[in-house]
């Protein structure tokens, strides 16, 4: 079992910036991945970005590249999805996921994440 507890989220201006923090407990794989997933009111969930915990490739959405960017800190097991120039269509619940064994060719799929936050509030202002 893996526990998965967001922070960071908050109400921001377009343009400004914002850090979210994943940090995962539990009994955490060597072949994991943790990333991000987003979904706004009345739209589906979407990919974000993840990373893969054992390599330390990155892979984005379309979306959020050049502006958001992903990283860990293997000590205490935590994520960090750091969002810049934030627009009001980056309003959504972001949830963070752990893929237990993760390949890389589902790298964006959902159901694939065995683990999921309970998710953090992002708010984004015009």
């Amino acid at each position: 079992q893996v526990q998965l507890v967001e922070s960071g989220g908050g109400l921001v201006q377009a343009g400004d910036s914002l850090r979210l923090s994943c940090a995962a407990s539990g009994r955490v794989f060597s072949s994991y991945a943790l990333g991000w997933f987003r979904q706004a009111p009345g739209k589906e969930r979407e990919f974000v970005a993840t990373i893969n915990w054992s390599t330390g490739r990155t892979y984005y959405a379309d979306s959020v590249k050049g502006r958001f960017t992903i990283s860990r800190d293997n000590a205490k097991n935590t994520v960090y999805l750091q969002m810049n120039s934030l627009k009001p269509e980056d309003t959504a619940v972001y949830y963070c996921a752990a893929d237990s064994f993760f390949y890389s060719g589902n790298y964006d799929y959902g159901p694939s994440y065995d683990y999921w936050g309970q998710g953090t509030q992002v708010t984004v202002s015009s």
